[in-house]
């Protein structure tokens, strides 16, 4: 019997939205990054990007557990002396929910090409409404 390769050519991309209100961090970011990897097909193939499209709703309602609010700390730096930017979670979740949310399921993903064309598939809302009903997306639920 061969191994089944999973050829580029051959994909076809589903829609799913995510609603992540009431839902911890970690367990949104992980169903998430297991659809847009595509490890939920059986034809998964680990070297092509045969996941499907995310979408993540009410990014602005997603939960952290124990004092993470305060705790934990997001990072940047422009490169420049004196450049790094240190925010805590509490201000990501007030001033840019969709950025926490994206952080935590690309941080889930190869860091290569691979990663960050899996990445491109990924639609993060603060809100409820998203603007990708003509693609009728299915409703995944995470447990």
């Amino acid at each position: 019997m061969k191994t089944f390769m999973q050829k580029k050519e051959n994909i076809e991309r589903k829609w799913y939205v995510i609603d992540a209100s009431g839902i911890a961090l970690g367990r949104v970011a992980t169903k998430a990054a297991t659809i847009l990897r595509g490890k939920h097909k059986v034809t998964y193939t680990p070297h092509v990007d045969c996941g499907d499209y995310v979408i993540i709703t009410n990014a602005s309602k997603v939960v952290l557990t124990g004092n993470k609010l305060n705790d934990k700390m997001y990072y940047n730096h422009s490169g420049y002396p004196g450049g790094l930017r240190e925010r805590n979670a509490k201000t990501m979740m007030e001033n840019y929910p969709e950025e926490m949310v994206e952080r935590a399921i690309k941080g889930m993903l190869p860091h290569n090409r691979l990663g960050r064309q899996m990445g491109k598939k990924l639609f993060v809302y603060a809100g409820e409404e998203h603007q990708h009903a003509a693609q009728k997306p299915v409703e995944m639920k995470v447990d």
